[in-house]
Formats: C-alpha cells, sequence, structure tokens
C-alpha cells in the first residue's frame, strides 16, 4: 500500500518518489527545505494517494490513525501538547497539489485552540490579544472551510457584542469582554451550522483535513482542471505543521527573501520584511514599516529580529540547490526564523536575462542553461512599449493581439489622415474595418493600427509586424459609422481626433492615453543573444521590403532578408500611378512601357537593400497578389485615377469588373500572374541583376540574389518562369560585362507543391515553405476570415490554437516534413527554410528545428525571438537524441 504520511523537520524529510506529485507543491517543498539541513516548522504531509484512498466517504480510520500517530510525533519534537495544559500545541493546515489551482481549500491556522488552550497559550506568551485573536481568527475560518460559512457574518456578531458589554475599538481588552465575545462566536457557530465547534483539537484537525480534500471538488477546482487538460485522479495533499507566532510584534513577522539583486543580478541577500502587528486594542492589524533587506546593515541590522547572515546564508544554499535564483517566503516567530517556501524568483524578462548572464559569468550555470530559462516570447517586452496599467484603465473591446506593443494616439480613419497628423507631429491610430494594400504608406506614420475585421495574418496584422508597430484586429464589437468620423465602443462615441490606447500583446483597446512603459535593451540582452547565436542551427533572416524594415532586422541580428514581397514596393507616390496604368493598359506594348519606368524605382529599391545586407542573402518575391488589388476602390479614387491616367472613369470600372474574381487567393495570382504577363518577370529580374551588380560593385563584394517564384504548384510553372529570369541574367551579364551568380527557387504554400517536392526541386536551388498560404490551403479557411469562427473553436477546445499564429503540426507540418523528405532525395544540398508568420513562433521553430530545416525568417521584430528559440530547439533536440542513441535507452528498445 502506498505511504499515506510524509514527516519533515530540520535535517529530515521522508522520501517518496516524485515528491511533488505525491505532496503537493507546498508538502515537496518543505521537504526539500528540510533536507538541506534549513529551519522548516516541523510536520507531516498527507499524500495524494490517502486523498484518493479516501474518495468521497470522509478520512477512513486507518488515516485517522496514522494522523493521530503523526500528531504525536510533532508533539514529541516541539516538546509541546495538543490540548496540552502547559504549551499547547497549534498547528498550520495547508492544502496543495502539484499545479497551483483555485479553488482549493485556504489555509486554516490555529487548529489547537479551544476555550481552554487559548487562556493557557495567553498565559504562556503574556499576551491577552494575540492569543484570542488567534481563536477568534480560527473560529472564522473553520468555519468557512467546514460550514462554508461567510467570515464576514461574524462582524455582526462582535457589533452585537461591543454594544452589548459597552466596550470600545475593534476588539475587547480585558479576558471577560474577551470571554463574552467567544461565548457569542461559539453560539452564533452552533446556531448557523446545527452542531457546535468542536473543543477537540483532533476533532478539529480531522474536520480541516476532511473539508480540504473535498475541496478539490470545487467547481472552481474543476473548471481550471478542465481548461488546463489536469487530470481529475491526480489529487490534493494537506500539509500540517506547528504554527510559528509570526505576529507578535517588533521581534515577529513576515518576509520574503532573494538571493540576488534582481536589478543587477548582483549575488546578494535582498527582498522585504514586514514587522508583525503591534498587537493590542486599536492597533490591531497595523503593521511596521516594511524593512529592505538589501538595506539592512551596520546598526540597521539590528531592526530585523532573526539571523540576518543566516538568512543571507540559506537564500544561496537554496540558490546553489535549484541552480536559480531563489526566493524564500519564511516567518520571525518570537526572534526564531523560519523557511516555508522556496521557488525560483519571479522576475522580469529583463531581470531574467540579467541574472542568467550574471550565473553564467559566475559558472554557476552554463550557457545552454541560461539560454533555456528564458521564454523566448518574453523578449516581446523587451522590444516593445507596454502599457502602465492602473484603477483608471477602461478597456472598451478586446480583439486578437495582432502585432505585440503598446501606442496611443489620436484617433483616424484613414491613411491620409494618418499622413496629415504626422506632418504635424501629432501621433495617431489607426482604426479601419480592415487595411488594404494602399493603406501601408498611413501604416508606416501611425503609432498603431486597430482593424475590426481579420485576424493575426490578416493584412494590417502581417504588415503592423514586419514594421514594428503594434496591432489589434477582429475587434468585432468595435464599429465605425457609416460617414467614417465615429467609432462605437462599449456603448460610448469616438470622434475623429480623440485620443485612444491599443494592446497589440493582450488585444486590448482603452479609452484615452494610457501612460507607456518604453522598453530598454541592455548589455546583458547582447550577451544572451550571442550565447544564442553559439547554440543555434538553423539561421535567422527576417522578411523586409523596406529600408528602415532591413536596418531595424540587421540591428536584431537577421542574417538576411527571406521574404522581400515586392508587390509592397508598389503602392506609394508615382509608384501606384504607373502600376495602375500598366495594369489598365490594353496589349503588351502599353504594359511594357509603363514597367520601363517601374524598373529604375524597383532597380534603385533592391539597391538599397543588397547594401543594407552588406552580402547577406537577400530572397525577394516576384510580384504575388492579383492585380486588382493595385486598382482603385472607391468611386473618387477611380475618378481620381481616370483623370491621372488620361482615360475615362468607364474603362477604369471595365478593367476592374474584368479582373474581379469570386476567390482572388486562389485565383490568377503568383507565377500564374507570370505565366501571363512575363514581361512584369522580365522586368523584375533585371532589376533584381542590375541592382546586384551595382551593388557588388559599390561594396566591392559579390552580392548573390535570390529569386522566389510564388505559388508554384506544377513543375513546369517553375521551368517557365525560370526560363524567362534566366534569359535576362544572360542579357544583363552580357550589357555589363560582368558575371553574375544568383539562385532560383520558389515557396512551397499549395498541397502539390509539396507532394511533387521531389520533381520540383530538381529546377529549384531552394524552397522557402510559405506556412501562411499553405495553412489557409491545407485547411481551406481563409486567414482574413478566420478571426470570424477560430476564437469559437478554441473556446470549445476543437482548436488548442490558432493554426496561422502557431503551425498546425499535425496536418500542416506533416506536410512540410514530407515535402523535406522528398525534396532531399532528389537534392541533398537543396536550401530548406519557412517565410510564413510561424517563422517567428517558439513552438514551430521547435518543429522546424526537428524537421532540420536551415533558416526560419520571420518579421524585424521577432529576430531575436526566433534567434533564442532557434538555440533552445537545437539544444533541446541534441539532448534528445543523445538520449535516445545512449546504451541505456537502446537496451530498453
Amino acid at each position: 500500500m502506498a505511504k499515506r504520511l510524509f514527516t519533515f523537520n530540520r535535517g529530515h524529510a521522508d522520501r517518496t518518489v516524485d515528491a511533488p506529485e505525491a505532496l503537493g507543491l507546498k508538502g515537496s517543498n518543505l521537504a526539500v527545505l528540510a533536507a538541506l539541513d534549513l529551519p522548516v516548522p516541523p510536520g507531516f504531509t498527507i499524500s495524494t494517494s490517502a486523498w484518493r484512498e479516501a474518495g468521497t466517504s470522509g478520512l477512513p480510520p486507518a488515516l485517522r490513525n496514522e494522523i493521530l500517530s503523526s500528531v504525536e510525533w510533532l508533539e514529541g519534537v516541539t516538546g509541546r501538547t495538543f490540548d496540552g495544559a502547559e504549551r499547547p500545541l497549534l498547528l498550520a493546515v495547508r492544502t496543495g497539489a502539484r499545479n497551483v489551482m483555485p479553488g482549493l481549500a485556504d489555509t486554516v491556522l490555529d487548529v489547537g485552540l479551544n476555550s481552554r488552550t487559548v487562556e493557557r497559550l495567553a498565559r504562556e506568551l503574556g499576551d491577552l490579544g494575540f492569543a484570542f485573536r488567534s481563536y477568534r481568527r480560527f473560529i472564522e475560518s473553520y468555519c468557512a472551510l467546514v460550514h462554508g460559512l461567510d467570515p464576514g457574518e461574524f462582524d455582526e456578531v462582535t457589533d452585537r457584542e461591543r454594544e452589548r458589554a459597552g466596550w470600545t475599538g475593534v476588539e475587547p481588552h480585558s479576558i471577560v469582554d474577551w470571554r463574552a465575545l467567544v461565548v457569542a462566536y461559539l453560539e452564533f457557530v452552533e446556531a448557523e451550522c446545527g452542531s457546535p465547534l468542536p473543543q477537540t483539537p483532533l476533532q478539529q484537525l480531522y474536520d480541516v483535513v476532511e473539508a480540504a480534500f473535498a475541496s478539490w471538488r470545487n467547481p472552481v477546482a474543476r473548471a481550471f482542471r478542465m481548461v488546463h487538460g489536469i487530470a481529475e485522479n491526480a489529487g490534493l495533499a494537506v500539509t500540517v505543521h506547528a504554527m510559528i507566532f509570526n505576529e507578535r510584534g517588533e521581534k515577529s513577522g513576515t518576509g520574503r527573501a532573494l538571493s540576488r539583486d534582481l536589478k543587477s543580478g548582483e549575488p546578494r541577500l535582498a527582498g522585504e520584511f514586514t514587522l508583525g502587528g503591534r498587537g493590542n486594542g486599536d492597533s490591531i492589524g497595523i503593521l511596521s514599516d516594511v524593512l529592505d533587506l538589501a538595506d539592512l546593515s551596520g546598526n540597521e541590522e539590528g531592526r530585523f529580529p532573526g539571523d540576518l547572515a543566516a538568512l543571507s546564508d540559506y537564500v544561496r544554499r537554496v540558490e546553489s540547490h535549484i541552480g536559480d535564483a531563489a526566493e524564500l517566503d519564511f516567518m520571525v516567530g518570537d526572534g526564531e526564523l523560519f523557511l516555508l517556501q522556496s521557488r525560483p524568483a519571479k522576475r522580469a524578462v529583463g531581470e531574467a536575462v540579467r541574472i542568467a548572464v550574471e550565473m553564467t559569468r559566475e559558472n554557476a550555470i552554463t550557457e545552454e542553461e541560461a539560454l533555456l530559462r528564458i521564454d523566448p516570447a518574453s523578449l516581446d517586452e523587451l522590444l516593445h512599449p507596454t502599457i502602465e496599467r492602473n484603477e483608471d484603465t477602461h478597456v472598451v473591446a478586446r480583439g486578437m493581439p495582432a502585432s505585440p506593443g503598446a501606442a496611443t494616439g489620436e484617433i483616424v480613419f484613414t491613411a491620409e489622415q494618418a499622413i496629415a497628423l504626422s506632418a504635424e507631429g501629432r501621433r495617431s491610430i489607426l482604426v479601419r474595418n480592415e487595411t488594404l494594400p494602399e493603406d501601408v504608406h498611413g501604416m508606416h506614420v501611425t503609432e498603431g493600427v486597430l482593424t475590426i475585421r481579420g485576424g493575426t495574418t490578416s493584412h494590417a496584422a502581417v504588415v503592423a509586424r514586419g514594421i514594428g508597430k503594434p496591432c489589434v484586429t477582429g475587434a468585432g464589437s468595435l464599429r465605425i459609422t457609416q460617414d467614417g468620423k465615429t467609432l462605437i465602443a462599449a456603448g460610448r462615441s469616438f470622434q475623429l481626433g480623440d485620443p485612444l490606447t491599443i494592446d497589440g500583446t493582450t488585444g486590448d483597446v482603452i479609452a484615452g492615453a494610457a501612460r507607456l512603459r518604453r522598453p530598454t535593451l541592455t548589455g546583458d540582452f547582447a550577451t544572451l543573444m550571442s550565447m544564442a547565436d553559439r547554440a543555434r542551427r538553423m539561421r535567422v533572416r527576417t522578411n523586409a521590403e523596406t529600408p528602415a524594415e532591413a536596418r531595424a532586422a540587421r540591428a536584431f541580428g537577421a542574417e538576411g532578408i527571406g521574404l522581400c514581397r515586392t508587390e509592397h514596393m508598389f503602392f506609394e507616390g508615382e509608384r501606384i500611378r504607373v502600376m495602375r496604368e500598366m495594369i489598365m493598359a490594353s496589349d503588351e506594348e502599353g504594359r511594357r512601357s509603363a514597367l520601363d519606368r517601374l524598373l529604375p524605382i524597383q532597380r534603385s529599391d533592391f539597391i538599397e537593400l543588397f547594401e543594407i545586407m552588406a552580402g547577406l542573402p537577400v530572397m525577394i518575391r516576384l510580384l504575388d497578389p492579383p492585380l486588382h488589388e493595385f486598382l482603385p476602390k472607391g468611386e473618387q479614387e477611380i475618378t481620381d485615377t481616370a483623370r491621372t491616367l488620361g482615360i475615362t472613369e468607364g474603362v477604369v470600372a471595365e478593367r476592374l469588373q474584368s479582373l474581379q474574381e469570386f476567390n482572388p487567393m486562389l485565383g490568377h495570382r503568383g507565377c500564374r500572374l507570370a505565366v501571363s504577363h512575363p514581361e512584369i518577370v522580365e522586368m523584375q529580374a533585371r532589376a533584381i541583376f542590375e541592382a546586384a551588380l551595382e551593388a557588388g560593385q559599390r561594396k566591392g563584394k559579390a552580392v548573390v540574389p535570390e529569386i522566389m517564384v510564388p505559388l508554384v504548384g506544377l513543375r513546369k510553372e517553375l521551368d517557365f518562369v525560370k526560363a524567362r529570369v534566366d534569359e535576362i541574367a544572360e542579357l544583363v551579364m552580357a550589357e555589363q560585362g560582368r558575371n553574375l551568380t544568383y539562385l532560383v527557387g520558389t515557396m512551397i504554400e499549395l498541397p502539390r507543391a509539396i507532394v511533387r517536392a521531389d520533381s520540383i526541386a530538381e529546377a529549384a536551388d531552394f524552397f522557402s515553405f510559405g506556412t501562411n498560404d499553405l495553412t489557409q490551403t491545407v485547411y481551406g479557411i481563409s486567414r482574413d476570415d478566420a478571426a470570424n469562427f477560430l476564437s469559437t473553436y478554441q473556446r470549445l477546445g476543437i482548436m488548442d490554437r490558432d493554426p496561422f499564429q502557431s503551425l498546425d503540426v499535425e496536418g500542416v507540418g506533416q506536410l512540410i516534413a514530407l515535402g523535406v523528405e522528398r525534396a532531399r532525395r532528389t537534392k541533398p544540398d537543396i536550401s530548406l527554410g519557412v517565410c510564413g508568420e510561424q517563422g517567428g513562433d517558439p513552438t514551430s521553430i521547435a518543429f522546424f528545428e526537428e524537421t532540420g530545416l536551415d533558416y526560419v525568417s520571420c518579421s524585424p521584430y521577432r529576430v531575436p525571438i526566433a534567434r533564442l528559440a532557434a538555440a533552445q530547439a537545437a539544444i533541446r533536440f541534441e539532448r534528445a537524441m543523445r538520449t535516445a542513441s545512449s546504451p541505456k535507452t537502446r537496451s530498453r528498445g
């Protein structure tokens, strides 16, 4: 039979396999501290196996006997007696499980007090108020747990007794009045509960343990387990230990000690200590000033009622044991120090980075351990502003956290309004139903973007992440009025120019201008990134098409560009006018005439990107979206376009109509455009090659451009486009009399391309898995419309997470693995990477490491996250491989 009870005392703790599972976090933690020969209150833990044995039938007789035996052991250890005539033993009862869980029983203190022992305790301590105050607290907490009484109901009992006896203040002052108040309490308990409060300490303990066991079935706890996938039979443990009188004046108190200064990372005692209550009359509950442990030295050290040097030694010993900065909860009772809990110190991400780096400098941990201690996603806090929330923070809507960081500014409803405010030096928040490619120039100057429709991979989300702007999408409870001048949120109206705040990390939309906390990067951050670079195998590129994005990505450590979306280069100023002229042309000659004017613009763009990347790889995707995305949308825009191009509005409308598609994302786009209009490919290829030669000449180092053909599903599509690219390369090299090295590959984003990866790889120098469109085509879900129902799927447990944010390993992931296997079967040295949004997702990156991809590419502000995630993935994969290949592991197979 499994052991039911486990005792602990300084220097000793009963051993068990998987202590957190058997003893809960609290019990296992006290056992560890005891085994380290640290001062803990003696006690015992009733294990989860005892809870399972008890079921719903109460405490079995055998368990009651073991509890009695453990109490007798405690009496011997403490020199106190349960219900003793002298020095009564009092107990604290704490409930815990392997996981921190709401809904479990609250701690019950002072078990063992009754109408006899309360007066014996008062005589022993010479402190009448403390003893009776403890008894009063015990009655309230016992009744709350065992009978479900609201502790607030006892306030009415106190008020009636105060009025009857005529004493003033918070509590009685004489033993006569205290006795009367206790009698009133006990009479109220019997009247409300139908039975008297047990005066036998052992019965009190049995009742409290039984009620604690029952709290596992509390509806709040049940709901928590369901959400977090915790097994119903995991069970709870109950820890019982001797009371510490930590609320008795200047020689007592409660504190939290740290093994390190979280701000500097230095190994020294830090934390705070609150002296116990002064203890009588109207001063009850008033605490002394909180003492800063780091400041206690010299004469100040005397203010601490315990042994400060010993406490400093204890936290260092715990840090050495757990291999991490330690945090201890402790109490001092009448000058004696006891430890209650220990854990890795809670810390903000900046502090976590600082401590991890500092501990590697001290050789306390390895670089691998330091890297594994930082949550990659938490680095967002160091890269983006955050909101300083307070009671005035009023959330009026909540959408999807599409691009991290917080921003505040005046509401604008169009890109033009954002540009106008920016010209005046004013900050804005761009609010749209959804953004379109022509909004990009406004997105660059606004502080943040809020859309009512769309998901985390919508146009607004992708662009915002690329340029490092906070963005909230899919805030469906919001509404923009028909005239486009008012935002309706939570029954309130917000006008053009009203202040608004968005939090792209949480999805919150906040009324007014919230106070923002600006990020700061330290040398420790750079050191951590250097560690990550040494540990990782996969390279990290960025998705960028503007100089600002490219420079930001380089500053964050990007090793090249993995996706340059050339379509984003055509939406500003003269570019969009010429692009529209090309689309409106009635024949190839007209299109080529317009493309000739776009050529120098494209060439200039590429030269700047090549120079910024300074010899690092730059992968340029040929034009991908359907042509109608570049054309005007509203009546006024159609009129302006017709006037600018010197054609009639009817011609513009007719062209618009001819380009409309029922499902444009699966329509005339990607390589299909290149096949229909090879002149577009020829212009872009020429711009790339001429830019590569010029940038190489300027920098004195050859540039090797990588040209990516999008949406390939057929080998012949790639063959066709690649032939045009090769022709232009030959022409440019002949014209300039210089040789040029370049690569041509494809974006793998269709299931057919996966299945035929072996054949397509024969013609490709590289594959880049476009996980955004691949997820769309595998699921048959439009990423722009997914927000309408994915949240419901997640709430109902149909999906664990948004597949456009974190890779669907079981579906999309298996297809990627198939594509990798087939491509490398044909061409072992083919370069394989990923450039969808999941390229910056830590969970997805772990899968890409296991699959053997060569690099990931993500938005600039996710590059540090990807660098750390790639390092962690490499470390874990290498450890798993070592474990799998060890002789012990092989023998089990």
